[in-house]
C-alpha cells in the first residue's frame, strides 16, 4: 500500500538517507529487513483515562489495518517533521486518514475520527524525491482532539477495545472466511502463497478479518467501513460478503481464461497439423489445398468473359487472397466477393424474339384491353426488327393504375413476347439505400443490392426487370432509395452502374425496366422524369365482362376441379356480380366472387347433389348472399335545385346528385357531405356567378341577403373533392333561385370560372360510362374534353347525346327547362312602426 503523500516543494534534505528505486530488487528486501526495527518500538502507554498522545501521520487514500505491515510513501513537510519527532523519541504515531485526499495543507477538521496507532520505520529516499518507510499498525484509536505545533499535528486518542467472546457463531464465521480465502488465494496470483498459512494461524476474529481485508483488492470505501467497525463479528460478516463477490469475479475470469486458452491451444494444434499436412502433401506431390483453391479461383477469373477493368480487379483480389493464411477472416470476405464477380452474367444475353405477329398474339392471348401499353411494346419490337444490328436504347416504362388492373401480369406477358427472362423486385416499404446499392465490404455480412442480386438470379444481362410498387418507396436516416434508383433508371448512366459491394461498373443498359405504381403523386419528380408513364385506367363494365369470360371464369373453373363445359355464367350474372358484389377498378375481387360461385358448385358436385349448369342473375343471392353495393341511379323526375354531377373515383366513375335548398336567413352559404376545400371553392364560385348575373335571371339582388343557401352532396361518409362539380353546383343554385326544373336525364361535369367559362376536367371516360350505366341520356362536357372521345367505347358514344359546352349559358340552355314552377319563398317582413 502507498500513501500518495508527495510535496515536491520540500525535499527535506536534513537526513542522510540511502537512495533506492521501487524497481530495484533490494528495495522491498531492505524494507523487510527493517521489520525488526518496527517491532522494537513499544506501544504507547495509555493515560489513566485510556488515551494516548502522539504525533499524527496524515494519510491519503491509504488504510492500514491493525497488526498489518505495509510500506507507505511520504513527502509533505507536516508528515516528515512528525516522523522525525516520533523517531527521535522512539514512539509510535497516530495515523489519521484525510477526508479529502486533494487537500495538501489539512486542518484538524479534515481528518476522520477513527485512526490507528502506527510504528514507523526509518525513511528511504526514492528517485522521484519522495520517501518510503515501512509501517506497522498496532491498535484502533478513536480521536479525542488534535492540535498543531512545531510544524506537525499532535493528537490525543482513546484506545478501542475489540474483545469478543469466541462462541460457536464466531468460530463458524472464522472457518467460512478461511475456506473462502483459501479458494480466492488459489485463483488470485496477486495474493502470496503463504498468506493462507498465515491466516490459518490467527486465532483472533478481528485480526483475521483485518488480515483478509488487507489481502483483497477492495475499494477505499469498503476499507474505511471495515476500519470503523469495532465489533469483530460484524467485520467478519462484512469480509465474508467481500470474499463472496471477489470469488465470483475470479471464477468468471478463470472460466474465460480457460476457454480462451482452449481456443488458443486448438488453433495452435490446427496450425501445426496443417503445416505437417503441407509437408506430407509436398512429399506426395499433391500440393497444398489452399494453394489449389487459390489457383482454381485464378483460373476461373482468367477464363470468365469479364470486362478488362473487372478482371484486373478480380485478379488483384486473388493475389491478396494467396498471401493470406487459410483461416483468415478476411479470406472468407474475398472469396465471397470473387464468387459474386464470377456468378454475375457479364456477357450472357438472351436473343430477343422480334416477330411482331408472335408478340401481338401473346399480348392479345394473355390480356384484354390495355391498348397503349401493347402499342408501346409493339413499337419497340418494330424498331428493333428494322435495325437489329444496332443496340437500341431500352424503354423504361412506368405502369400507373389502380390495383388489379393487370400491371404485373402484363410485364410477364411482355417478357414472354420478347423471349426474355422475367424477374421482379417489390419496392414497397424499402427505406434503406443499401437495398438498392448494397453494403460496402467493410460491414460484416455485406452483400450486393437487390438490383445485382436479381440480375444474378436471372442469369442474363438483358432480362425484363419489374420494379413493383415504386410509389411506396420510403426514406429515413439510412438514405433515400429513390435517389439510388436514379442511376438505375437513367439510360445515360446505367451502362456503368456501381454497386457499393462490387465497386466495379456493371452494364444495365440492356435491361428492360418496367415499374408499377398506383399513383404518380408519391413518385419523386426526378425519378418520374426518367420513366415513360403509361396509365392503366380502371376497367369499365363491358371490359370486366369480357375479361371474366376470357380469363377469370376458365381459370376458376379449372382451380375448382370442374370441367370447362359444366357451368356457364350468363351476361346478366356477370353484370350483377360487377355491380352489386364488387366495387373496384381492377378485377381481383371479381375473380374472387366468381371463384366463390365455382367452389359452391364444386361442393354440390362432390356431395353428389344436383347443381345448376347455368348461372343467372337471379341465382346470385343464392351463391353470394345479399348484394354488398348499390349503384346510383339517375333521378326519375325533373326537380328544382337538384342536378346530376359526374365524378371520378379510383374504382371507376360515379354519378353524384347535387342538392340545393333555400331557407330564410341572412345570406349564408353552407355546403355539407364531407366536401374538400376545392369543391367548397367551386360552390363559392358558382354563387358569385349567380349574383353577378342576377339581372339576367330576373332576380332582385336583395334576395341573396334574405335567404340562406344549403348545398348537400349525398353519401356524406365518402370524402369528395375536385373542381369538376363546379358547373353542376352552379346549375343547381340557379335552378333553386329561379324556380326552373333541372332535367333528370342530363349529367354534367366541368370546372366553372367567375366569368362563366367551362374548363376541362379529367376522368372523362370513367364519368361517361358511369352515366351510361345509370341510364342518363344526355351528358354535358367541356369543349376542350372533345379529345377524350377516342377513349370512350363506340357503343356508349352511339347511345348517348354528348354535348360540348364553352360557357355556363350553354350548360343552362341544355340542363334547365324554361318554365318557372317553384319560385323561391321570401320571408315576410314585419311592418315598420311610424
Amino acid at each position: 500500500m502507498y500513501n500518495d503523500d508527495f510535496d515536491w516543494d520540500d525535499p527535506s534534505e536534513d537526513w542522510d538517507e540511502e537512495t533506492f528505486s521501487p524497481e530495484d530488487e533490494d528495495f522491498f528486501t531492505l524494507l523487510q529487513q527493517r521489520t525488526d526495527e518496527l517491532y522494537a518500538i513499544p506501544d504507547a502507554e495509555p493515560d489513566e483515562d485510556g488515551t494516548i498522545t502522539a504525533a499524527v501521520l496524515p494519510l491519503r487514500d491509504v488504510v492500514v489495518f491493525p497488526r498489518m505491515v505495509s510500506p507507505v510513501f511520504v513527502g509533505r513537510s507536516v508528515s516528515l517533521q512528525a516522523i522525525e519527532a516520533a523517531q527521535r523519541r522512539g514512539e509510535t504515531m497516530i495515523a489519521l486518514l484525510q477526508k479529502d485526499p486533494q487537500v495538501d495543507d489539512p486542518s484538524p477538521q479534515d481528518f476522520y475520527s477513527i485512526g490507528v496507532e502506527m510504528a514507523v520505520g526509518r525513511l528511504i529516499r526514492v528517485p522521484d524525491g519522495a520517501r518510503a518507510a515501512l509501517v506497522q499498525a498496532r491498535r484502533r484509536l478513536e480521536l479525542v482532539h488534535i492540535t498543531q505545533a512545531d510544524g506537525y499535528f499532535q493528537a490525543k486518542a482513546r484506545i478501542v477495545s475489540e474483545y469478543i467472546e469466541i462462541d460457536e457463531q464466531v468460530q463458524a464465521n472464522m472457518r467460512t472466511v478461511l475456506a473462502l480465502f483459501e479458494r480466492v488465494a488459489q485463483l488470485n496470483d496477486a495474493i502470496p502463497e503463504d498468506a493462507y498459512l498465515f491466516a490459518m494461524n490467527i486465532d483472533e476474529p478481528g485480526v483475521l478479518a483485518d488480515m483478509v481485508a488487507t489481502s483483497l483488492n477492495i475499494s477505499l470505501s469498503d476499507r474505511l467501513e471495515l476500519l470503523f467497525m469495532f465489533n469483530p463479528l460484524k467485520r467478519l460478516e462484512k469480509v465474508l460478503s467481500l470474499l463472496n463477490k471477489e470469488l465470483q469475479v475470479l471464477e468468471l475470469s478463470d472460466e474465460i481464461q480457460n476457454r480462451t486458452q482452449t481456443e488458443m491451444d486448438r488453433s495452435q494444434r490446427e496450425y501445426y497439423l496443417r503445416e505437417q499436412m503441407k509437408v506430407i502433401q509436398s512429399e506426395l506431390g499433391e500440393g497444398d489445398p489452399w494453394t489449389r483453391e487459390v489457383n482454381e479461383l485464378r483460373a476461373k477469373v482468367e477464363a470468365a468473359e469479364l470486362p478488362d477493368e473487372v478482371q484486373a480487379r478480380a485478379l488483384r483480389e486473388v493475389e491478396r487472397l494467396s498471401q493470406m493464411p487459410p483461416m483468415s477472416p478476411e479470406g472468407g470476405v474475398i472469396r465471397s466477393y470473387l464468387e459474386w464477380i464470377l456468378e454475375l452474367p457479364w456477357a450472357n444475353l438472351t436473343e430477343d424474339n422480334l416477330d411482331l405477329k408472335h408478340a401481338t398474339e401473346v399480348l392479345e392471348r394473355n390480356h384484354y384491353g390495355l391498348p397503349r401499353a401493347k402499342e408501346r411494346i409493339l413499337e419497340y419490337i418494330a424498331v428493333r426488327s428494322l435495325k437489329p444490328e444496332k443496340a437500341a436504347r431500352q424503354p423504361i416504362l412506368c405502369f400507373v393504375g389502380p390495383p388489379g388492373t393487370g400491371k404485373t401480369s402484363l410485364g410477364r406477358s411482355i417478357a414472354e413476347a420478347l423471349g426474355r427472362k422475367f424477374v421482379r423486385v417489390s419496392l414497397g416499404g424499402v427505406r434503406d439505400e443499401a437495398e438498392i446499392r448494397g453494403h460496402r465490404r467493410t460491414y460484416i455480412g455485406a452483400l450486393p443490392g437487390r438490383i445485382l442480386q436479381t440480375i444474378r438470379r436471372a442469369g442474363t444481362r438483358n432480362p425484363l426487370f419489374m420494379l413493383d410498387e415504386i410509389d411506396k418507396l420510403g426514406s429515413d436516416y439510412r438514405g433515400d432509395p429513390s435517389s439510388a434508383l436514379l442511376e438505375v433508371l437513367d439510360p445515360e448512366q446505367n451502362h456503368a452502374f456501381s454497386d457499393h459491394y462490387l465497386e466495379v461498373p456493371f452494364d444495365l443498359s440492356q435491361v428492360m425496366f418496367i415499374t408499377t405504381a398506383n399513383t404518380e403523386a408519391t413518385i419523386p419528380p426526378a425519378l418520374l422524369d426518367r420513366m415513360e408513364v403509361i396509365e392503366f385506367p380502371g376497367y369499365i363494365e363491358e371490359e370486366k365482362v369480357e375479361i371474366a369470360r376470357r380469363f377469370l371464369i376458365p381459370r376458376q373453373i379449372e382451380e375448382s376441379g370442374l370441367e370447362p363445359k359444366e357451368i356457364h355464367f350468363s351476361a346478366g350474372a356477370l353484370q350483377r356480380i360487377i355491380r352489386e358484389y364488387t366495387y373496384e377498378a381492377g378485377v381481383r375481387n371479381l375473380e374472387r366472387e366468381i371463384g366463390r360461385v365455382c367452389r359452391k358448385i364444386a361442393r354440390l358436385k362432390a356431395a353428389g347433389k344436383p347443381y345448376p349448369s347455368q348461372i343467372t342473375a337471379a341465382s346470385m343471392e343464392k351463391f353470394l348472399g345479399p348484394p354488398q353495393f348499390f349503384n346510383q341511379e339517375a333521378e326519375r323526375e325533373d326537380e328544382v335545385g337538384v342536378a346530376t354531377a359526374l365524378a371520378w373515383t379510383p374504382n371507376g366513375g360515379e354519378i353524384m346528385p347535387v342538392e340545393v335548398q333555400l331557407v330564410p336567413g341572412k345570406g349564408n352559404l353552407q355546403i355539407t357531405g364531407q366536401i374538400g376545400d376545392v369543391m367548397q371553392e367551386s360552390a363559392q364560385a358558382g354563387m358569385t356567378y349567380l349574383k353577378a348575373h342576377a339581372d339576367e335571371f330576373g332576380l332582385d339582388s336583395e334576395i341573396f341577403d334574405q335567404l340562406d343557401v344549403h348545398i348537400h352532396i349525398p353519401e356524406g361518409a365518402i370524402p369528395k373533392d375536385g373542381p369538376s362539380a363546379g358547373v353542376t353546383i352552379a346549375t343547381a343554385l340557379i335552378s333553386a333561385f329561379t324556380g326552373r326544373l333541372v332535367r333528370h336525364d342530363v349529367g354534367m361535369t366541368g370546372e366553372i370560372t367567375l366569368r362563366g367559362r367551362v374548363l376541362p376536367v379529367g376522368g372523362v371516360r370513367e364519368k361517361v360510362l358511369a352515366a351510361h350505366r345509370a341510364g342518363i341520356k344526355t351528358i354535358l362536357l367541356p369543349e376542350k374534353n372533345r379529345k377524350d372521345l377516342v377513349d370512350i367505347p363506340k357503343k356508349a358514344r352511339n347511345d348517348l347525346n354528348l354535348i360540348f359546352t364553352r360557357r355556363m349559358e350553354d350548360v343552362l340552355r341544355e340542363a334547365l327547362l324554361p318554365d318557372v314552377v317553384q319560385p323561391p319563398r321570401l320571408p315576410k317582413r314585419e311592418a315598420e312602426n311610424d
